[in-house]
């Protein structure tokens, strides 16, 4: 390793620019050469260990069960000894199978994507008991991660020139961090200086910025934050797509049938812990997700959902919620009776945690028609949402918004949501929210109720119209403020006489109207625009003597 490190060290040494004699530069030219012809030679041990290793990849690969005794000699070399010393192996291959998916070559891909199959079949075949911390390694953190995001904020990772949270920063030769959309947009656009400093660039090459990144997605996992993959970077939508082994696809169909089979017929603590790993496994991987449906994993966890054991029940319900995500999944789910036994879970869950994922499961549900309506027509899914919006914590009351949005792409759950009384509910909650996304989410839900006569009445009535002017005046997202619009633009259509005037007083409006108008061809522009007219059409007429105007729907119908 050492002549390596040498060899790669004096290959990249920048000999004429320090001006080294020619002498000096066969010297080191001779060295260099001597370090590559070094051959590395494995140790013994290593050797015998290493041949151990292929031999159950191959038997992984033929789709033959290893034998444990085989495994634990493997593991017992490298010194893992319990869940958690296994699992933080399973996150370094993930890493550098990131890092090697990033080159052109690839070559080391197939090697590490056997190796993360065998890491994650001994992961969960060999280690019947979780140890102390286990339940953090969900979303991928530690205690000194834990510790360091609790002291980062929001703003820390924002992109300095669209203010939105960056997905895929990377840095540029400045030294300064942007999402990679929004710098590459501003280069395209004949710009070579850095957007924060204005100094002149003398390279537009981009690095990503792999570190920052990964604190992102463990604050935004930490704090309930949506936290959206770039195309280009999406690892769920195909992570590692036509890099995956033979030997890692073949061990992951034999890890899902032990795992199912644990969940049928295992002990409690057993089925706990098979639940746990199937939690981890469909969190991120379209394919895992794929392998555990087709061993017949929707079943028993839809039993494990009615069980009296918190921790059973929460991690049921979590991987419920990860396969929900799935088009095939969903049929299963329900024609399992799964919608019922999720909505009881939604209003009387053991623990907080599995009563919002209920919510997020029944939000990939609402996705088909079919569970719309059937949830919009029984009585109790309705008010069980509110209620884990009226209690719930942010991440609870987040999945309760995005579910009930989901609810109303069926027009005939406008009323129902209404008579209910989500509409003050949603305003009052407005006013305290201090996440963007919670107040992003509750503007979607009332825009699209204010899209309708009833809706919008209800939004007025609920004295939501100087609370919205606020949002719009204070928010940094630029979702919000085009929510914002768009919910005082139909609040002008479809309640104009009650709308128009109060906005007309309101000296803190037109500003950022018009920031949004300067924007250009954006939709929210748009609507700015027509909002504009409308108040100034209005203010006309009212100082030249005129009866308040009624403002036709038809006017304005060209906007939507």
């Amino acid at each position: 390793m050492l002549a390596r490190a040498v060899a790669v060290a004096l290959d990249v040494l920048p000999l004429k620019e320090m001006d080294v004699s020619v002498e000096g530069q066969e010297v080191v030219e001779f060295v260099r050469n001597q370090a590559v012809k070094l051959k590395f030679e494995v140790e013994m041990d290593d050797g015998r260990m290493q041949v151990n290793v292929l031999k159950i990849l191959d038997q992984l690969e033929d789709g033959i069960v290893p034998e444990s005794h085989d495994l634990k000699r493997v593991l017992d070399y490298l010194g893992i000894k319990r869940w958690s010393a296994c699992n933080r192996e399973v996150k370094f291959l993930d890493n550098e199978m990131l890092l090697e998916g990033n080159t052109e070559e690839k070559r080391d891909m197939g090697i590490l994507s056997s190796l993360m199959g065998f890491m994650i079949y001994c992961r969960g075949t060999l280690f019947d008991v979780l140890d102390n911390g286990a339940g953090r390694q969900i979303n991928g953190g530690s205690t000194n991660a834990d510790q360091v995001i609790r002291f980062l904020n929001l703003d820390d990772f924002r992109c300095p020139i669209t203010l939105e949270i960056m997905s895929d920063p990377v840095t540029i030769a400045s030294g300064h961090t942007y999402d990679r959309a929004s710098i590459l947009k501003w280069f395209r656009a004949g710009n070579s200086t850095c957007p924060k400093t204005g100094e002149r660039l003398t390279s537009i090459d981009l690095v990503p910025n792999f570190a920052l990144k990964v604190l992102i997605k463990q604050y935004c996992s930490a704090n309930g934050i949506p936290f959206v993959e770039t195309g280009r970077r999406n690892r769920d939508a195909g992570r590692f797509v036509g890099s995956s082994s033979v030997a890692n696809e073949q061990a992951m169909k034999l890890l899902a049938s032990f795992l199912v089979g644990r969940l049928v017929a295992g002990t409690m603590e057993q089925q706990n812990k098979a639940a746990f790993e199937i939690r981890l496994l469909t969190k991120t991987s379209i394919f895992n997700r794929s392998c555990l449906v087709e061993a017949g994993v929707i079943p028993p966890l839809l039993n494990l959902v009615t069980s009296r054991d918190s921790s059973c029940q929460e991690n049921a319900m979590a991987t419920l919620l990860n396969l929900s995500k799935n088009s095939k999944c969903k049929s299963t789910i329900v024609g399992n009776g799964g919608l019922f036994l999720i909505l009881d879970v939604l209003k009387g869950g053991l623990k907080m945690e599995a009563r919002q994922h209920a919510a997020g499961t029944l939000f990939y549900l609402t996705s088909v028609e079919e569970y719309r309506k059937m949830m919009g027509e029984n009585p109790e899914f309705i008010p069980s949402l509110l209620e884990l919006l009226r209690n719930g914590t942010d991440r609870g009351k987040k999945n309760a918004l995005v579910t009930i949005f989901g609810l109303l792409m069926r027009p005939e759950n406008h009323w129902r949501v209404i008579a209910a009384g989500l509409v003050p509910l949603v305003v009052n909650l407005l006013k305290s929210f201090e996440r963007e996304d919670l107040i992003t989410d509750s503007l979607a839900v009332l825009t699209t109720l204010s899209e309708r006569l009833d809706g919008a009445m209800a939004v007025l009535y609920a004295g939501a119209l100087p609370i919205i002017v606020n949002v719009l005046s204070s928010c940094n997202s630029r979702a919000s403020k085009e929510y914002c619009v768009s919910l005082l633009l139909a609040l002008c259509i479809n309640g104009g006489a009650d709308a128009v005037p109060v906005l007309v007083k309101n000296s803190s409006l037109m500003g950022p109207l018009y920031s949004l108008l300067a924007e250009g061809n954006s939709k929210a522009s748009k609507k700015a625009s027509t909002l504009i007219r409308i108040l100034h059409e209005y203010n006309e007429k009212t100082s030249s003597g005129l009866i308040t105007p009624v403002f036709i729907e038809d006017q304005f119908i060209n906007v939507w």
